[in-house]
């Protein structure tokens, strides 16, 4: 499983940003996407996973700002995160477990300028 992110970039305050991962590779054995974020001097932390069926969930801090979702027949999945707060600011990695496997992507930087 190979996983591709895009959609970093620096945004202002309140700003908007959508991330995305394309996955290729043995996608039929992916159940799970998510993504995690790591800031500077900061441990890496759950931001957000979906199920291929759809459920959610979100890290208290980015509930009600960010939304997750994917589309299977394109075996993507998607971030998008809105009302960005300079503290969102970190590298974002979009992450596929399979098994007792974790596939990462090669993260995608987001900076939020107050």
């Amino acid at each position: 499983v190979q996983l591709q992110a895009s959609g970093g970039g620096l945004v202002q305050a309140g700003g908007s940003l959508r991330l995305s991962c394309a996955a290729s590779g043995s996608t039929f054995s992916i159940n799970r996407m998510g993504w995690y974020r790591q800031a500077p001097g900061k441990q890496r932390e759950l931001v957000a996973g979906i199920s291929r069926g759809g459920i959610t969930n979100y890290a208290l801090s980015v509930k009600g700002r960010f939304t997750i979702s994917r589309d299977n027949a394109k075996n993507t999945v998607y971030l998008q995160m809105n009302s960005l707060k300079p503290e969102d600011t970190a590298v974002y990695y979009c992450n596929a477990p399979v098994g007792l496997l974790h596939y990462w992507g090669q993260g995608t930087l987001v900076t939020v300028s107050s």
